[in-house]
């Protein structure tokens, strides 16, 4: 018999962080609610307590992409929108967060074409293939005009203004192969840094944070930047829960750099100086945050 090399591979999340609302499953409307009830029985939890990660499902979501390209021709679009789902735990209740992966199909298009060169876009996803992916976004639009993604990405950062509906003690860090609490196993044995907090708190954070930058800087990147999170927000049940996880940037800024990450709480005291009225405590806070993370953007043209 030969003698036969055996390679092991692991599918990495890629380098994107992750803004996620989870919602009651009260709130879904049937047939829905029926639906996630059932998914989560036979599922199981992804995080049965608000200190674990959901990284186990986040490398599921990503193998379950790569294999929708194995011996395929590359399409725009996903046949059909996914049945499933982020499911969290926290304090008895069940909270969902569906993977929508064909409505973020669509905005990742969208981004592509406003961001990558046409000659690069055409290669990638020729302009028929493009058309026919954007008409049929119209048609479900039309027939789903209050349609919402319950994740946001970001690739290579994560944005500031997605730090603002958090505080510093919504921060979790899990260290590789160990939870948080008591060394249990992660599953998944990756390192997750996320914050967690209750819809309610998310809202207030970005409403005051709104109200003390309009005053100070009513132009200001930041303002339309909580102008935007906060809308967003706003679609979504008042006792969910939202989510920032770093996701695969954790491979990217180390165990070191994550132990010491404090951005939401540095985000924070900018903006309690801003109250207090000193704005170049305020300013030194934000541009050492936003030059911190423009550090790590510059790393997706590394080679």
């Amino acid at each position: 018999m030969q003698d036969v090399t055996v390679v092991r591979t692991s599918v990495l999340p890629p380098y994107a962080a992750h803004l996620r609302v989870y919602e009651p499953l009260a709130a879904y409307p049937e047939p829905e609610r029926a639906h996630w009830q059932a998914y989560a029985a036979e599922h199981g939890p992804d995080a049965p307590e608000a200190g674990l990660p959901v990284a186990a499902a986040v490398l599921a979501e990503q193998r379950a992409a790569l294999a929708e390209l194995v011996g395929r021709t590359p399409r725009a679009l996903p046949e059909r929108e996914s049945e499933r789902a982020f499911v969290r735990l926290v304090d008895g209740v069940l909270y969902i967060c569906p993977w929508a992966t064909r409505l973020r199909n669509w905005q990742a298009l969208e981004e592509l074409r406003a961001g990558a060169p046409v000659a690069l876009v055409d290669t990638a996803l020729p302009p028929a293939t493009r058309a026919e992916a954007e008409a049929d976004r119209e048609r479900w639009r039309s027939e789903h005009p209050d349609a919402r993604p319950w994740i946001l990405t970001s690739r290579w950062e994560v944005p500031v203004r997605w730090f603002l509906p958090f505080g510093d003690e919504d921060r979790c860090f899990v260290p590789a192969g160990t939870g948080e609490k008591e060394g249990e196993v992660v599953r998944g044995d990756q390192a997750s840094l996320f914050y967690l907090t209750p819809m309610a708190q998310a809202r207030r954070r970005v409403a005051r944070a709104y109200r003390a930058l309009r005053e100070a800087v009513p132009e200001g990147e930041l303002v339309r930047g909580a102008e935007q999170v906060g809308r967003w927000l706003e679609e979504f049940h008042p006792r969910s829960l939202v989510e920032l996880d770093y996701g695969g940037l954790v491979h990217l800024l180390g165990a070191e750099r994550l132990l010491a990450d404090r951005s939401a709480g540095e985000l924070e005291d900018g903006l309690r100086a801003l109250r207090a009225g000193e704005p170049a405590e305020a300013l030194r806070a934000y541009e050492a945050l936003t030059a911190r993370w423009r550090q790590v953007l510059a790393l997706r043209h590394a080679n």
